[in-house]
């Protein structure tokens, strides 16, 4: 951390003499991998198909490139801001800089329902390609236990269960959770290989017709919006994962040199993976057809390849599995940091002196998204992390703009080579996304926002370290 979070973090901490620390282990090829095993998950194995089929058609290729546009301009933003500041709590700790605690806060807040019900939507994809696998050996799960009640079922139990295995998984250490990470992103890529391998000799480009099939973007009589744009405000969900490299702020060795470095690769990298996969899905497959909760999968059965489908549906739930790791890890790093500068009860900041983990925050959050995971539809829970996602880049991207006043003489900065258009690009193409979500979707992100307006108030404004005098 270089002086001007130092003096921050100073001000916070200032009636802490033992503020809680985590452990440097994480190198720039763990946080690259943590971006790729975050990033590759339920967009591309799940939200594809649906985009497909109900947005975009064989569009939704364009669309992907729309968002992949849209997360650039903020990734580079999150690169700089990650090298200026540190910390651990990612576009939280770089609005407490930037605007203030009460800002940072409101993001802060935000950040709890983005990654949280990311968390909760990755798990209900992992848990269809789970039951699909369950399928094919002929122990399939009955439909009260494997869909939410809005779906037909009673609850999604493989979605709950598989939180609670990642819940004790991270709880044994943040290093060996990142050897875990690359062991199944290792998967996850050989799995994606073998679809590319087969269906590009699969393809029949009459299914690519007509290409473009509710145009840009329009709505429906019954109010429903389609076309690339919005179907590239559903696929955004495919690039949430990047801004999680720089929740590990704190456990990086060398933060301004690796986290850039781990931000832009892993997002170049998937963003290539998610136009070849689409590209292919929708040549293989009639677009219409792609409704379901694993698309991929579905694509190979009905050209006639069912040891790939198995293989690949193998493999997307190691790869899912990954997805949810880091999601999980960013979420319980987010609210270390909140806690540690009294916004959130102090008890969730505490580190276990055996494993270096906060534990008591990653059990809370295991038992809290797990009954949401159980509940709540994949549909919902994408949209609603959406517009958290896209409200917390557009803030680090206005962030930017502050940060590099007090930033003038910082060599060490990692510098955009376009940088007086950088935030700005990334301000108004998240932004301009944020138009095209449901009304419903703005509904609950503001009631969401509200509650939080009320907590700080009420609770978060006393016991910040910020506001207290000098003991």
């Amino acid at each position: 951390m270089n002086n001007l979070f130092k003096k921050i973090l100073r001000k916070k901490n200032i009636n802490h003499k033992h503020p809680a620390h985590l452990k440097k282990c994480l190198s720039a090829l763990d946080l690259t991998l943590l971006g790729i095993g975050c990033i590759i998950g339920t967009g591309i194995f799940v939200l594809t198909g649906i985009a497909a089929a109900n947005q975009a058609g064989p569009a939704v290729i364009l669309s992907f490139v729309v968002s992949g546009f849209a997360c650039a301009f903020a990734a580079l933003a999150y690169a700089e801001l990650s090298s200026s500041i540190g910390g651990c709590g990612s576009a939280y700790g770089y609005s407490y800089v930037a605007f203030g605690e009460f800002f940072a806060w409101i993001i802060g807040w935000i950040l709890l329902m983005e990654y949280g019900m990311s968390i909760a939507a990755v798990a209900n994809g992992w848990s269809g390609y789970f039951n699909n696998a369950l399928t094919a050996m002929g122990l399939s799960l009955p439909e009260a236990l494997s869909k939410a009640p809005s779906l037909g079922g009673i609850v999604n139990l493989p979605a709950m269960v598989i939180i609670l295995i990642i819940m004790s998984l991270l709880i044994i250490g943040a290093k060996q959770s990142a050897k875990f990470n690359a062991v199944m992103v290792f998967i996850k890529l050989l799995t994606i290989t073998l679809f590319i391998s087969v269906a590009m000799f699969n393809v029949n480009p009459a299914n690519w017709h007509p290409f473009m099939p509710y145009g840009w973007f329009s709505t429906l009589p019954d109010g429903k919006t389609v076309g690339v744009l919005a179907g590239a405000s559903l696929v955004f969900f495919a690039y949430v994962g990047f801004d999680a490299v720089s929740t590990a702020a704190e456990e990086a060795i060398n933060p301004q040199r690796d986290l850039p470095k781990g931000i832009i690769g892993s997002l170049a990298f998937c963003t290539v993976i998610y136009i070849i996969v689409s590209l292919l899905l929708t040549g293989v497959v009639p677009y219409q057809e792609l409704n379901v909760s694993s698309p991929v999968a579905y694509a190979l059965q009905k050209i006639g390849f069912q040891w790939a489908s198995a293989v690949v549906s193998t493999g997307v739930i190691a790869g899912l599995t990954t997805v949810m790791l880091v999601l999980y890890y960013a979420l319980t790093r987010i609210i270390f940091a909140m806690s540690r500068d009294g916004l959130l009860p102090h008890s969730l900041c505490e580190v276990n002196k055996n494993t270096n983990t906060p534990i008591k925050v990653i059990v809370y959050c295991g038992l809290l998204i797990s009954l949401i995971a159980g509940f709540i539809p994949l549909g919902t829970l994408a949209e609603i992390v959406n517009i958290g996602t896209l409200a917390a880049f557009v803030i680090v991207s206005l962030g930017v703009i502050f940060i590099r006043k007090l930033h003038k003489n910082n060599k060490a900065t990692f510098k955009n080579k376009w940088h007086p258009l950088i935030p700005l690009l990334g301000i108004f193409s998240c932004g301009a996304l944020m138009f095209f979500l449901p009304v419903e979707t703005w509904k609950r992100f503001l009631i969401w926002v509200l509650i939080g307006v009320v907590f700080y108030f009420t609770y978060s404004i006393k016991h910040s370290h910020l506001n207290k005098k000098p003991a």
